[in-house]
Parts: C-alpha cells; structure tokens; sequence
C-alpha cells in the first residue's frame, strides 16, 4: 500500500494548527485564571504551584511545537521544491540510479496540494524539460521522463531509431560508444528545442513499433526517456481504462513539476555505499 505523504502531511499540519489554535482560545486563558486566582489567595504565592498550573497538556505542547516546522514543510514541498530520488536508470545518460534531484512546483504553474488543482498558471512545460509527473494509469507513482511533444505536435519514432517533432527531424550528433559497453551502446548529443543533452541508444534492442506516430491532444504531453531503448514512456504505455487517442499522453493535471539539479548520488545504501557529491549539478 502506498502512502500519500502530501495528504499525511496536511492532516498533520491541520492537527497540530488545531490543538495550537484550541490552547491559545481556550487553554491559556484558563491557565492564566488560574494562576491569577491562586496568587490572589495566598500572601506568598508558590513558584513551584504557578509553573505547573502554567504547564501546557503533552499534546498541546507536542501540537505547538511541531505547527510551524510542519507549516514551513507544507509550504516549501508544494509551492516551492521538492525533493526526489531516482528509481531506475530510464533517464540515463541524463540522470543515475540513487541521483537525489530537486523539482521545482512552480514552474508551470501554483497547485493546491493533495488535489493538485491549478490556481495560478505561472508558465507551461517547454520542449526539452526534464518534468516529473504523476503515471496516467497510477496517479500514486511518480515518473520522470523528458517533454518531447506538446500539445497540437506529431511524433514519429522510426524503426532506425531517429525522432521527428512536427515532421522534422529532431537534431542528434553521435559523441561516441557509452564507456564500458563494448561498442554495444552509444551517446548522442540531442536537441530538443532550445535544450541541448545526451541520450543513450543501445545498438542491438529495439522495442518500440516501427514508424509509429502519435498526435498530442491539447491540455497533454508526450514524453520519453533519455535512456531510448530502457524506459517505459509515452511510447509504451497501453491502460484499457484511457481512450485510445489519449494513450501515452500526460494530462496537464498530472503534471508534478520541473526536474533542475541534482544535490547527491547514494546508488547503493543497501550495500552501505556512502552518498557522493560527483554528480552534484543542473540538469539539462
């Protein structure tokens, strides 16, 4: 079962705000009551019977101290940035295995969080942009591919391995055999608009249908991997429940935010490899 951390964390942030809100309407004045109607009573009042007629409830006081840690949390991860890990190696040569990256949650646009409705359109995603996303058939798992179609494009993938946006060809210059691949897997330096990156093809795989092309409805994205021939995109995606003309596609709604660096490597934590700093940069 997954867990929806945004959802947790809203509750949580509600919760504490509460139990901060109750104590200061309610609780503390009682306690000031309290403490006034005591040391009226007596000539010398106790210091020891003041503090703890003044002591907070555990939980009001767990509350409290948790509000705004909770708050600054809530506020960063769903309007600001927020951190990811990646889980496979479908972005290679771009992104590793264990790469720690940061997502900007406004570059397209300010979302309400847990429903992730826009409210305020700030920008659309650009051809090029390394974008996290929420999986059409998953709305719990969240990938992370390249915006290679928008909408109102046509995309072709050959049976050569070559990519056409609009019925041209999409520019890639061969930088030379992947090291320590034998020959059996190459680097291209591609560009995709106005952004210029690696891709990996491997020479002796290829999975996606010859020569397909598909239509990008508006309000969607086409999306593929830098690592051609080991991601699951746009170009495989198969969900019975997603019309037919909508199949590859990701909706606007689904759209997390724009992949921009990478702040740590841990490849193998399970091994107890040590994170590293070696790849710590923008992402292009």
């Amino acid at each position: 079962m997954s867990l929806n951390f945004p959802l947790l964390l809203v509750i949580a942030v509600a919760v504490c705000g509460l139990l901060a809100l109750l104590d200061l309407v309610f609780l503390a004045p009682r306690r000031r009551a309290a403490i006034a109607s005591y040391q009226g009573s007596v000539a010398q009042p106790d210091v020891a019977v003041v503090e703890k007629l003044n002591k907070e409830p555990l939980l009001v006081e767990y509350g409290k101290s948790f509000f705004p840690v909770l708050f600054i949390v809530l506020v960063l991860r769903s309007f600001l940035v927020e951190p990811f890990q990646i889980p496979s190696g479908s972005m290679k040569p771009t992104l590793d295995v264990g790469d720690f990256i940061l997502v900007n949650k406004f570059s397209y646009g300010i979302r309400l969080p847990v429903i992730d409705k826009k409210v305020i359109p700030v920008g659309d995603p650009q051809r090029g942009d390394v974008m996290v996303f929420r999986y059409p058939s998953d709305p719990n798992v969240n990938y992370i591919k390249r915006v290679v179609g928008l909408p109102g494009d046509t995309v072709r993938y050959t049976s050569d391995k070559k990519l056409f946006v609009n019925g041209e060809s999409v520019a890639e210059q061969l930088v030379g055999n992947e090291p320590g691949m034998l020959g059996s897997a190459e680097l291209y330096k591609e560009k995709l608009g106005a952004v210029e990156h690696l891709i990996r093809k491997e020479m002796g795989r290829y999975r996606a249908p010859p020569d397909h092309e598909w239509k990008v409805p508006a309000g969607h994205y086409f999306m593929m991997g830098d690592n051609r021939d080991n991601s699951n995109d746009s170009r495989y995606w198969d969900d019975p429940n997603i019309p037919k003309e909508l199949l590859g596609m990701v909706p606007d709604e689904n759209i997390v935010g724009k992949a921009f660096a990478v702040w740590m490597s841990w490849p193998d934590p399970k091994f107890s490899r040590l994170p590293n700093f070696s790849r710590v940069g923008l992402i292009k």
